[in-house]
């Protein structure tokens, strides 16, 4: 099949966090298996980049530009940037209305891509609310089935109205369902969620939640008017990028059957960061936006009682919240050999955090997915997960008695629940048993791409 995605990130050309892993993840399995994949995103102005350039294209009212890199590059996606002209700005995300005039611009251009390449795609798969006006333009002008996919209804995409008359024609109003025009704003999202042939999420347990005002963030009447057509799809992981036996971050590999170099690298992340932690020692990485959702609150909460209580050392790495990310440098502070902070991202030491801790935390108070949870499996670190969304979908809690389960699961959101979740995974920690029967039902998971790429597939056909 001829898939185009329209998306505002794509890995490792446009990425802010994990909606870039999941759509260059599911971009690269459909390739391995034959489609045809081509993407549209947003020529921002740090692209094309290192080790790249531009093939100029035009059709009608935009400009686009192929992205071309060196031979012997992996096989993936053919990868178009529209370009932004005024708009272009020094950011992925403006923050301001000029948001609402990229992704206007790049669902009218989505529409006029295909053209352009002389190719005709089977499907639009739109990513989110950058791309959630493409669905709602098909439906006047069809190109090809829509398929629009939530990886966080968090993130509406709602503007002042009036960016509606600055950035495009008036039809596009009289496209828009009215609810989604309600007051002087409009809510992209909405409008793509009514207009879109097919609505998935990323994963089954969220596609549950976000039909309730819980989890909904106010469009749970839409979701439920979608019915069967909105459909749950867990991500996947690339493990040709996340696999300790070949990461190349890593300074050392290890397998399930070989922790040695695990250990060692736990003993190089501890002296580069001036931490207390031999193999006695439970370091717990954690890696994640600074953000209510994420939970970091309560990690911040416990942290005091963690470190009278327990023997366990803390390497975070984030950003995000301010006052999140102050308390985090107060307690690397006071606690030099018990927590690290590093304000910021960095993919290599994120990296090195998944393979070198024993743990990490996953408190959040909702999860679409998660990725992080799946990585961390992956090198043999336990994940310490809140029942929500993907997290619930991904992580079984481990009974010692059984030997089954791949991780902890707690149930309420507060200090109180994540407390007992890692006070609980300390204990397995300790019991060395249990620990090595623990890590290796870890690393034997299996979240491929490959196990979910055919529910895409089914999916695209049943449109066709």
């Amino acid at each position: 099949m001829n898939v185009l995605m329209v998306c505002s990130e794509f890995a490792p050309w446009a990425k802010t966090g994990g909606l870039a892993d999941a759509v260059t993840g599911l971009g690269n399995a459909l390739v391995a298996r034959g489609h045809d994949v081509r993407v549209l995103l947003p020529r921002y102005a740090h692209l094309p980049g290192t080790g790249a350039t531009l093939r100029p294209l035009r059709a009608g009212r935009h400009r686009f530009g192929e992205l071309q890199t060196a031979a012997g590059d992996r096989a993936g996606p053919r990868v178009y940037l529209l370009e932004l002209d005024e708009l272009t700005a020094d950011s992925i995300y403006t923050a301001d209305s000029r948001d609402a005039g990229r992704f206007l611009r790049l669902a009218f251009a989505a529409l006029e891509l295909p053209a352009a390449l002389n190719w005709r795609p089977d499907i639009l798969h739109c990513h989110d609310w950058h791309a959630a006006l493409t669905p709602v333009l098909n439906r006047a002008a069809p190109v090809a089935p829509t398929v629009l996919t939530l990886h966080n209804v968090g993130y509406q995409g709602v503007f002042a109205a009036s960016v509606l008359e600055q950035y495009a024609p008036p039809r596009l109003r009289r496209a828009i369902a009215a609810d989604a025009l309600a007051g002087d704003d409009v809510n992209f999202l909405r409008a793509g969620v009514h207009a879109a042939d097919v609505v998935t999420t990323v994963s089954p347990t969220y596609a549950a939640e976000i039909r309730t005002p819980e989890f909904g963030m106010g469009l749970e009447d839409v979701l439920n008017a979608r019915g069967a057509a909105l459909v749950g799809i867990l991500n996947g992981v690339d493990y040709d990028l996340w696999d300790p036996r070949s990461d190349p971050f890593l300074a050392l590999h290890f397998d399930a059957t070989n922790l040695a170099p695990k250990r060692q690298l736990k003993s190089a992340l501890a002296a580069r960061l001036g931490l207390q932690a031999d193999a006695t020692t439970p370091l717990v990485g954690i890696v994640t936006r600074l953000a209510a959702q994420k939970g970091i609150d309560l990690v911040t909460a416990i942290l005091p009682a963690l470190l009278r209580e327990t023997r366990a050392t803390f390497a975070v790495l984030g950003s995000g919240d301010v006052a999140l990310a102050s308390a985090l440098a107060g307690f690397a502070r006071e606690q030099p050999r018990r927590v690290s902070f590093t304000d910021g991202y960095d993919e290599a030491f994120a990296h090195l955090i998944f393979a070198a801790s024993d743990l990490t935390l996953v408190p959040s108070r909702y999860e679409p997915c998660g990725l992080t949870q799946m990585y961390a499996l992956r090198y043999g670190t336990i994940p310490v997960v809140r029942a929500t969304g993907g997290l619930a979908d991904t992580i079984e809690h481990f009974d010692p008695a059984t030997g089954t389960g791949n991780g902890g699961v707690f149930r309420d959101a507060d200090a109180g629940g994540l407390l007992w979740g890692l006070r609980t995974a300390l204990g397995w920690f300790d019991d060395r048993a249990a620990w090595s029967r623990l890590v290796a039902n870890a690393m034997a998971a299996d979240f491929s791409w490959r196990h979910q790429v055919p529910h895409y597939e089914r999916l695209y056909r049943t449109l066709l």
